[in-house]
């Protein structure tokens, strides 16, 4: 008889316990549905004793409420920060919860509400990264990227914002994650200009933008070639290494991506990079001849020398390459700001010199030497500047740079025509 009864006991305990989980769910989803978040996380706290005997069911609709309740204070701007990261959590364990048991009743909703929190993750990184707050913008990004690995641009802009903040340890690690991946970037971008705001729009493919133009709310498709990002990827992961001593570390590094990748210009480039800031000069020369003996004609190659070049502050050398790519692509546009950009770097010392000068004959003779030299130098920038606005009229840098050239030359005409074209 004992024995009997104990087993009916336990039974009976087991039915209340489901009874409870049942009735303490139910409370959750009526307080859900009145909008008061707090008592759902209460009553869930509350029955989190009980859902050990939950049927998956019952265990995904908690994981579910749970979530739901963090989002609501993400969007109430309540802890945002923390609550996001406990609602994408609690999505997650529901989805796998979900696949592990083939029962998938709230996964497509929380992989919905998971984009979302992605989206909101990669916005505030962004607006970080703009107010020069690199740290928190690439924690951010990062965070994105783990919501979905499959997009591996975020953990290349979380990557490239580390390097900004000067957080190398943590720059090296993802770039060491990219480097497994074998991740490239390279790609075509499909852009077209909104009718609404006037600015340019990405989108997912093709057909997705000329959908938009065919029903008139963009205007002036274009696709855009996206170049490899390995070559900035390895070129990074070898400065690291190259602040930290380890330049035989970096040299490797960069060796080992060119053989694997060995079609790679960027790579290429940057081991000629390397080189060049090592002050190896005559392997620099021998990888930038090997390069360019392959590819004489690409002008976005022989810019890329012009820009490591630069770079390295070899101004001469990086005229010439800017000049041979405007010569190979007569629209370069950013060939021609970096032409300008040379030229106009000159000036500083000419104007610290004007400066430093005093009244005596001698003082006021060689400041007109040096105003004729600066007239010069603005003279020789002119056509840069104006085939760049030409190509893109609408850049404000641009713009402003133009006027500013016209105003030291005294050419007023050009300048207020400059201007009243900004009026329009």
């Amino acid at each position: 008889m004992n024995g009997k009864f104990v087993m009916l006991s336990s039974a009976l305990l087991l039915s209340v316990a489901v009874f409870a989980q049942k009735k303490e769910l139910k409370a959750a989803d009526k307080a859900a549905k009145s909008g008061d978040m707090k008592e759902v996380l209460a009553v869930l706290k509350t029955a989190e004793p009980l859902m050990a005997n939950a049927t998956d069911e019952e265990k995904a609709q908690a994981l579910f409420l749970k979530a739901n309740a963090y989002l609501d204070f993400v969007d109430k701007k309540v802890d945002t920060e923390a609550n996001m990261k406990l609602a994408a959590d609690a999505y997650k364990e529901l989805i796998a919860a979900e696949k592990a048991s083939g029962k998938l009743k709230y996964s497509a909703q929380a992989a919905t509400s998971i984009t979302k929190i992605r989206n909101l993750l990669i916005n505030s990184g962004v607006a970080a990264t703009k107010a020069n707050n690199n740290i928190e913008g690439a924690q951010k990004l990062h965070e994105a990227y783990l919501l979905d690995k499959k997009d591996t641009i975020y953990l290349y802009y979380a990557a490239s914002t580390y390097v900004s903040a000067k957080d190398y340890d943590k720059a090296m690690e993802l770039y060491t994650e990219l480097k497994k991946l074998n991740y490239s970037g390279k790609g075509k971008e499909f852009l077209a200009v909104s009718k609404v705001n006037g600015e340019e729009t990405a989108f997912a493919s093709a057909a997705e933008r000329d959908k938009a133009v065919k029903l008139g709310t963009h205007e002036k498709p274009r696709t855009e070639e996206i170049p490899s990002k390995r070559g900035e990827i390895y070129k990074n992961m070898a400065l690291i290494l190259v602040e930290k001593g380890q330049i035989a570390e970096a040299k490797q590094a960069v060796a080992d991506a060119v053989k694997a990748n060995p079609e790679d210009t960027s790579l290429k480039l940057t081991e000629a990079n390397l080189y060049l800031q090592t002050k190896d000069f005559d392997k620099y020369k021998q990888i930038i001849t090997e390069v360019l003996a392959k590819n004489p004609n690409d002008a976005g190659l022989v810019y890329n020398l012009g820009v490591i070049a630069a770079s390295n502050n070899n101004n001469e050398e990086a005229e010439k390459y800017y000049k041979k790519a405007v010569e190979l692509k007569p629209d370069y546009l950013n060939a021609y700001i970096n032409l300008a950009v040379l030229k106009l770097q000159n000036e500083k010392v000419l104007i610290e010199e004007m400066n430093k000068l005093g009244t005596s004959d001698k003082d006021t003779k060689r400041y007109d030497v040096l105003k004729k030299k600066r007239e010069d130098l603005f003279r020789s920038t002119l056509p840069y500047l104006k085939k760049a606005y030409e190509l893109d009229p609408e850049n404000a840098d641009i713009i402003k740079t133009l006027s500013g050239v016209y105003g030291a030359l005294e050419m007023t005409a050009e300048k207020n025509a400059l201007k009243a074209k900004m009026k329009k």
